[in-house]
């Protein structure tokens, strides 16, 4: 391979690599990596298919996975930067770049040792530069090395803060449920006797949350392959609780006593919030088009209004005025069906299945 072509390789694979790492650690905008997130999707397909082999326990395979992808891009953006380096450097060893002491060795291998060193070490190294522009070219391998370590190791500990937040949100959604995982229960605790001012606190803290979370998805896409073994940690069992509450708030608590709750910013807030979230990773991790929603089958219609009525009994029971008429289970059907296809769709995405997040009285037997 010519000098020059060789070089150019390597001020190319430098030039991608680094692109990069802008677009995944400064850009920080979902959909948007080179490399990153064809390697995050790899990755987890591949645990995807070794957790399978262990039936039951797939669940502490498949929770490896988030960590390591973390540790794959920092290789991945290590060995390309040194390879890059050392592609560069590769046609100057012996001339513009030698050993600091003997005959300098000119074969590939030496060539990515002295291309990582002069990124890695600053003023130490078994080769040295001879010539100004080479002398240069270490001082820019050096700042290129130390900027990115900084950024990756920056990236890492903010992803997990990120995981941290998602994680308080799932476990306080799980509890506010009394571990549940029913949003009639949640409503019924948060609003006993009808009293929903306090409660409020709680739905307007979940709003908020809620969109802390969709935004550190967007600037963290690596989040979504953090699985863990609960499925309340996740982000479709969060958003099913999330829009099953509004939906009982909107269609099963009556105008009389809570009209004032439907209103509010909040109870939007969570409702746009959530739809916003699920369609965005479901755009994102699920290529294609959207389907479009089919027609809720009669089967799924019955389990819906048994699941309306039994929520109707629980928050009656806790002192809520609840609607009296079949006007609030249409309404509550109409309003799951706008958001369970989606979140049917991209829970098998992270292995789970939708029956995982319902009620134990809804779920599939």
């Amino acid at each position: 391979m010519p000098h020059w072509l060789e070089q150019a390789s390597g001020a190319l694979v430098m030039g991608v690599v680094l692109t990069d790492i802008f677009l995944t650690v400064l850009y920080a905008r979902i959909g948007t990596g080179l490399i990153a997130d064809r390697v995050a999707h790899l990755t987890w397909a591949i645990f995807r298919r070794v957790a399978d082999k262990f039936g039951q326990r797939r669940g502490p395979v498949l929770s490896f996975c988030g960590p390591v992808i973390l540790i794959v891009y920092v290789l991945l953006w290590a060995l390309g930067l040194t390879l890059g380096a050392g592609l560069i450097i590769h046609p100057a060893l012996g001339t513009a770049v030698r050993a600091s002491s003997g005959e300098t060795p000119v074969d590939f291998v030496t060539a990515l040792y002295a291309g990582g060193s002069s990124m890695a070490i600053v003023g130490a190294s078994d080769f040295k530069p001879a010539t100004d522009a080479y002398r240069v070219l270490y001082l820019v391998n050096s700042l290129i090395g130390m900027s990115a370590t900084s950024l990756v190791l920056t990236y890492v500990m903010q992803v997990y803060s990120a995981l941290r937040q998602r994680n308080a949100l799932g476990l306080k959604l799980h509890l506010l449920a009394g571990e549940t995982a029913d949003a009639a229960e949640l409503l019924a605790r948060l609003g006993p006797q009808g009293q929903f001012t306090s409660g409020y606190t709680h739905l307007a803290d979940v709003a908020a949350s809620m969109a802390e979370m969709k935004e550190a998805h967007h600037f963290y896409p690596v989040l979504f392959y953090f699985r863990f073994r609960q499925p309340f940690y996740s982000v479709s069992a969060q958003a099913f609780i999330a829009l099953d509450t509004v939906s009982l708030i909107r269609s099963g608590i009556a105008d009389r006593q809570a009209v004032w709750l439907k209103e509010t910013a909040a109870v939007d807030a969570i409702w746009r919030v959530a739809m916003l979230l699920v369609i965005t990773l479901e755009m994102t991790f699920l290529p294609g088009d959207l389907p479009v929603p089919a027609d809720v089958t009669s089967a799924e219609s019955d389990a819906w209004r048994t699941r309306f009525a039994a929520a109707v009994r629980r928050l009656s029971a806790a002192g809520v005025e609840t609607t009296p008429d079949e006007a609030g289970a249409e309404t509550y059907l109409a309003m799951r069906a706008q958001w369970q296809p989606h979140i049917a769709r991209l829970a098998p995405t992270m292995a789970y299945h939708i029956d995982e997040f319902k009620p134990s009285g809804e779920k599939r037997r």
